[in-house]
């Protein structure tokens, strides 16, 4: 059942991970397969046939395991993520209520009115679902640009980006959001172009971007105003093998993007406390927990998924946020480059 959860909930990662590296499927496959063995493994050794508190307490163990670090790096769309579907508004109290239907699961004499009212809690979930709406003046800017979005960032494609930019704007919009990695390096020209063209509009822009330094480089998200530019939030968990390489640093070379795994879950824009969430970390079940911790009044969701095409990555990442933020009761900003 593991297994099959976890490959479920990340049926897109072959095709993604062979269009990303543009390798071949097989390649694909292997990264999905290998992944899926780590989550399979953790349930697998913990399970027992006894039934009864034992087998809850290791549930809840493997549980846990899967959803912190390390081994919670590779824990994708945790189960415990229903808990935004079955119990909306309820917060904190209902991830708990969660956990407790679950565990009535794996034992024996409850498993049945337990799976009940999970099932029935599912169907009113389900019927009464409705999409999280934008906070009141902020606009979430999915763009098309493909593989081009911050890596063929010249003059002209920042000069296209900032007209898309301000032709989003409606009447009494104050923040727009744009995807990770929108603009590319963040260079002072760069920097000071985007600030020339927003003074006067009233207008801010929250944008992904990559800030490289000694060490190597960071995936942020910077806000840009009529009075500058500042980088408000560095990536905590980039994506694995793909951006963070931390065994580089064992042969002298540097680690490619950095990560801090916690800490830093806060952004501020304007008045408005953010829940960032870029990219990978849309999937992970601690970086959404410890960001609700500092009581955001906001989720932002930003990713770059020009190598989903094909895939439904940027669906699963998109109701992932969504039954967090349902939880909550936060509104969510989406930002996503196909």
């Amino acid at each position: 059942m593991a297994a099959g959860y976890f490959l479920a909930a990340s049926r897109g990662l072959p095709r993604g991970v062979a269009t990303f590296f543009a390798t071949s499927l097989v390649d694909g496959l292997a990264l999905w397969l290998g992944a899926a063995l780590v989550f399979t493994i953790v349930y697998a050794s913990l399970w027992t046939r006894s039934s009864g508190a034992g087998r809850a307490l290791r549930w809840t163990l493997a549980t846990i395991l899967m959803a912190v670090p390390p081994l919670g790096i590779v824990g994708w769309a945790g189960p415990i993520t229903a808990a935004g579907m079955v119990f909306p508004g309820w917060g904190w109290a209902g991830l708990v209520a969660t956990l407790v239907l679950m565990l009535a699961q794996t034992i024996d004499r409850s498993r049945r009115p337990a799976l009940a009212v999970l099932a029935g809690l599912a169907v009113w979930g389900a019927a009464t679902w409705s999409p999280s709406a934008s906070p009141p003046g902020w606009i979430g800017l999915d763009l098309a640009w493909g593989r081009a979005l911050g890596r063929d960032m010249g003059l002209e494609a920042h000069g296209r980006l900032i007209d898309e930019t301000l032709g989003a704007a409606r009447e009494g919009t104050k923040v727009v959001v744009l995807p990770e990695n929108a603009l590319g390096v963040l260079t002072p020209t760069v920097a000071a172009l985007w600030v020339g063209r927003l003074r006067g509009s009233g207008i801010t822009v929250l944008a992904g971007a990559t800030d490289i330094h000694h060490e190597g480089w960071d995936n942020v998200l910077v806000v840009i105003d009529g009075a500058g530019t500042r980088v408000v939030y560095r990536q905590r968990v980039p994506v694995p093998v793909a951006m963070w390489q931390p065994w580089r640093s064992l042969v002298g070379e540097r680690t490619g993007a950095g990560a801090r795994l916690v800490g830093s879950a806060r952004a501020t824009v304007g008045d408005r406390r953010v829940a960032p969430l870029v990219c990978y970390e849309q999937l992970l079940v601690w970086p959404v927990l410890e960001a609700r911790l500092h009581e955001p009044d906001v989720v932002v969701a930003a990713g770059n998924g020009w190598w989903t095409t094909g895939t439904d990555i940027i669906g699963i990442q998109k109701s992932v946020v969504s039954s967090w933020a349902r939880l909550f009761g936060l509104p969510i900003a989406f930002a996503f480059n196909v």
